[in-house]
């Protein structure tokens, strides 16, 4: 009797998995077929980019073709976000997708045929707004994951919520909550109840196709950090009149090195702490009463962002009263590090490996960037991978890093994350279907 209950659970089992490569096997040629209509996608958001919750343009195109599909879908959430709902024929998990589909006040310096020329007043000054982080690309893949699964919509056990987020790169502290943050206030996680969520991030620096993921901390927490040093003001020529909060702030940002090179046990995890703007002083002979410091904080470990916090406080307000001067710290709570749930990494590497190769699958080391899609890892089980899209045909001059006016990627590779996401799905509903 044992053999024959194992004999058939092993025919289950058997025919899932026969059923999931079959299913796998479509989807790969879907994609293919779909390409020239994602790149064609990627275009169009390209040159017609929109900075965080003002992408009303972004959000209506994405919610129209939701829409044509027969998706239940939301729109605006979030404020410009989208969100769809795709019901399988057959019962098992919820499972989310997340894009995000903001961009970056930057002037784009190539001459792509589809470089952005919006212009905007941010902060006062006219910029440039372009895509410079790849998002154009996240809503595209995401768009034709949606058209593939809803194309398979028969064969699928379980039901697919596909977020399209505003706001990833965040906003002024007046708008907070915004992005994933405000999202999940809204309820994008309920209703139904979202079990697993993936995401990915497109990287221009790693090799085109390649698919990089890490158990655990994958991207750093960011937190923001702003420094008001007073001191008193007096003529450039009689400094001995002052308390020179320009001098203050030079050596605090020294100070503030020396808790990462002196006081952070970096064996255990990395921080980083960077100042990268000043304000101080209207005329080259006058010394000003006060000078702003504004800066940003990485770190991976939640013990270590605690007392890193703390030790930027006690550094910047005793150097300032060592002066004469005073510090005013303000430290802005952002985004937390962004964890992969290991049980569920381990599960869904073969996912990875099936759609781009075994060669082309690679674990990372931890990055001091930030996401998120962290927001989301802290309410259900979340995978969030990077996907490799290096133009190396393109022999570019200049490196195309992120955040930049030469940021670049190779649509070649926007295939294989389609795939990656769709394999992710559909595996998982296999093997966690009720």
């Amino acid at each position: 009797m044992k053999k024959i209950i194992l004999f058939i659970f092993a025919l289950v089992a058997f025919q899932g998995f026969a059923q999931t490569t079959k299913l796998s096997s479509k989807i790969e040629q879907q994609a293919k077929e779909l390409e020239p209509k994602i790149i064609e996608w990627r275009r169009y958001f390209h040159e017609h980019p929109e900075l965080s919750n003002r992408e009303v343009k972004t959000g209506a195109k994405i919610a129209e073709h939701l829409k044509s599909l027969g998706l239940e879908v939301q729109y605006p959430v979030a404020k410009t976000g989208v969100v769809a709902l795709l019901k399988g024929a057959k019962p098992g998990p919820v499972v989310a997708l997340r894009a995000d589909i903001d961009a970056l006040p930057v002037t784009e310096r190539n001459s792509l045929p589809f470089a952005s020329k919006e212009k905007v007043n941010f902060g006062g000054q006219e910029t440039g707004v372009m895509h410079a982080c790849g998002h154009d690309t996240h809503i595209s893949m995401l768009l034709a994951v949606a058209e593939i699964l809803t194309k398979n919509k028969a064969e699928l056990k379980g039901t697919i919520k596909f977020i399209f987020q505003p706001a990833e790169e965040g906003v002024s502290p007046a708008e907070a909550p915004a992005g994933a943050e405000l999202m999940i206030k809204e309820g994008v996680l309920e209703n139904p109840k979202v079990e697993a969520i993936f995401g990915l991030h497109i990287q221009s620096l790693l090799p085109s196709g390649q698919l990089a993921y890490r158990s655990g901390g994958l991207m750093a927490a960011v937190d923001g950090v702003d420094i008001n040093v007073k001191g008193k003001g007096a003529h450039g020529a009689t400094p001995w009149d002052s308390v020179d909060p320009i001098v203050v702030s030079s050596q605090i940002i020294q100070g503030l090195q020396t808790i990462v090179s002196r006081q952070t046990e970096l064996s255990k995890a990395g921080a980083v702490i960077t100042i990268g703007s000043i304000h101080g002083g209207i005329r080259r002979n006058i010394i000003p009463e006060t000078a702003m410091l504004e800066g940003t904080i990485r770190t991976f470990d939640n013990d270590m962002q605690k007392k890193v916090h703390e030790k930027i406080k006690l550094t910047a307000e005793k150097i300032a009263e060592s002066a004469g001067a005073k510090a005013e710290v303000n430290i802005l709570v952002m985004y937390p590090a962004t964890v992969n749930d290991a049980a569920l990494t381990v599960k869904m590497v073969p996912s990875l490996v099936r759609a781009a190769g075994k060669e082309n699958v690679v674990i990372t080391q931890p990055v001091t960037m930030a996401e998120d899609f962290s927001f989301y890892q802290r309410k259900v089980p979340g995978f969030f991978f990077f996907l490799g899209a290096y133009p190396a045909e393109m022999n570019l001059k200049s490196q195309p890093t992120h955040h930049t006016a030469d940021f670049m990627i190779d649509e070649k590779a926007m295939i294989t994350g389609v795939k990656a996401l769709a394999n992710l799905t559909i595996d998982y509903m296999e093997m966690f279907k009720k």
